[in-house]
């Protein structure tokens, strides 16, 4: 999967460890590429005009959370691109945006996928609550699990309760595990509609460019 011409931006280690999976389990596979985790939204947004104006990457991808701010995010990442004469459209696409930059410019082709679907706030936790199996019994038990613990004895934060659900669910596997693996043990199912358009994304950014 490794190709430093080709790179992704991503926020953290759990994003890494998914996306590298989700392709190891694809077919048909999806084209080599490296994975940078930037540690955080703020370092992966400072590294985007680095990076897009690195001589040395022919394609750029950049993934991130919507979070409650898909405007803002979605603009962040913009006003940096344009700064290296790069223009995403003013608003994401559902099946994630690539844009092929000139060869004259020296640009790399760049791509943008904002979690979960490029439309709804979210985050990685609600791109991994579609791949839960369908009709799982064990689903509606973690949440109820999570949603019955006390404001005041709740150590996650405000606004991650689904993430908290999710891990949740995870714990409950026959061996609990991080996302990534349990894509691995597929636990979690990459056919889904969102992961097929997410992969179908991967694909066209690290493909071969139109003639």
């Amino acid at each position: 999967m490794a190709n430093s011409e080709r790179a992704l931006l991503v926020e953290g280690a759990t994003d890494k460890h998914v996306v590298f999976n989700i392709c190891a389990e694809s077919s048909p596979q999806i084209p080599e590429f490296s994975v940078f985790d930037q540690g955080n939204i703020d370092r992966l947004l400072d590294s985007v005009y680095i990076e897009v104006t690195n001589r040395e990457r022919t394609v750029l991808g950049i993934m991130l959370d919507a979070n409650d701010h898909p405007q803002g995010r979605w603009q962040a990442v913009g006003d940096r691109l344009r700064k290296a004469g790069i223009e995403l459209p003013s608003f994401p696409q559902p099946e994630g945006v690539v844009i092929d930059s000139e060869p004259t410019t020296g640009l790399p082709r760049v791509g943008v996928w904002m979690m979960p679907n490029n439309e709804s706030p979210g985050e990685l936790e609600d791109f991994l609550k579609e791949m839960l199996p369908s009709d799982d019994p064990v689903w509606p038990l973690a949440r109820e699990y999570i949603n019955g613990i006390p404001p005041d004895h709740r150590e996650f934060q405000e606004g991650k309760t689904l993430r908290a659900q999710v891990h949740a669910w995870l714990a409950s596997r026959e061996d609990p595990r991080q996302p990534g693996l349990a894509i691995k043990a597929r636990d979690l199912a990459i056919g889904g509609p969102l992961c097929v358009r997410f992969t179908d994304w991967l694909r066209q950014l690290f493909g071969e460019p139109p003639p």
